[in-house]
């Protein structure tokens, strides 16, 4: 299945882009709002690596869930810049927004070992693969 904009989508966007200030989010400055937050998955034999682009967040505004083999990611984004002359305010510009990803991974992933990290604007997940309950238990034939 291609998801790749077919002709008159591509014209439509190209025709509405500078037009409507709700159809593209653009702050007053700066790079506008990411629409989605980019994700890089990888699996090893005992985990899921996952590192997410988001820059401008701050750690603190970061939430991660796990719910089974559901990963959420959800992140307030703040864009701000001041300019000041003698403390009387000149120009001030802000743009608030915020971001979420959901992805369900093929195996359930055991929180309790799960670690997150975030640097410079990517996140880094490391996400334990739960193990079986009880692991694989061979039966005896009588």
């Amino acid at each position: 299945m291609s998801t790749l904009p077919t002709p008159r989508q591509s014209l439509f966007d190209d025709l509405f882009a500078g037009l409507a200030p709700s159809y593209v989010v653009r702050p007053l400055h700066g790079d506008p709002l990411p629409q989605q937050i980019r994700l890089d998955v990888r699996e090893d034999a005992e985990n899921y690596i996952v590192q997410a682009e988001l820059p401008g967040a701050s750690r603190d505004d970061i939430h991660v869930s796990v719910d089974g083999s559901l990963l959420s990611i959800t992140a307030e984004l703040k864009q701000f810049d001041q300019q000041t002359r003698n403390e009387r305010v000149l120009r001030s510009e802000r743009y608030y927004g915020s971001v979420s990803r959901s992805l369900r991974l093929p195996v359930d992933i055991d929180d309790t070992r799960a670690v997150a990290r975030f640097d410079n604007g990517v996140l880094a997940l490391t996400l334990p693969k739960k193990s079986p309950a009880g692991g694989e238990r061979k039966l005896r034939i009588d």
